[in-house]
């Protein structure tokens, strides 16, 4: 079934590509020179290789693939649990969009700052506060692009229970 028939593809597919990255980043990050650069940047517990084990890694899985994929079943299921269609079919598409937005922008930022910060961290600690002032704006627009997706979502799931209950 094409995603122009029906919406929901779009979150199954995104669910999908989401856990192949996950598993292939962590792959790649349990591979002995890349574990071994990982760890002598500070992965899993602080310093910059923490932003890519477990952070983006986790984020990946969690947000992109299993979050997703939750909403599209949402979207799919409550109509069927409520006797209701959804209150807005345009909202599961911002829905879809700002959350998968927010979700990559998160994750490539994280990969970004955590390689960029873990280069430096070696040949010239003294840059990383540089750098790390891009951070904080960085994430927080990617993480309100996010939360954006997030709550028109819950706004969409509450107004069709809520429809369901009139």
């Amino acid at each position: 079934m094409s995603s122009q028939r029906n919406p929901l593809t779009k979150f199954l597919l995104l669910s999908a590509a989401s856990f192949a990255i996950g598993t292939i980043h962590g792959m790649l990050q349990v591979m002995p020179p890349i574990r071994h650069w990982l760890d002598s940047i500070g992965s899993p517990y602080g310093g910059p290789g923490h932003m890519i084990d477990p952070l983006a890694h986790a984020h990946m899985n969690l947000v992109g693939g299993a979050v997703m994929l939750a909403m599209g079943a949402t979207y799919h299921l409550l109509p069927q649990f409520v006797n209701r269609p959804i209150y807005s079919q345009r909202l599961v598409n911002l829905t879809f969009w700002w959350t998968a937005t927010g979700a990559y922008s998160f994750y490539v930022a994280l990969l970004a700052f955590g390689f960029w910060e873990g280069s430096l961290l070696h040949r010239a600690p003294e840059q990383i506060p540089a750098v790390q002032r891009y951070y904080g704006p960085v994430i927080a627009c990617a993480a309100t692009t996010m939360a954006i997706g997030f709550v028109i979502y819950f706004y969409n799931i509450a107004k069709t229970v809520r429809s369901a209950r009139q």
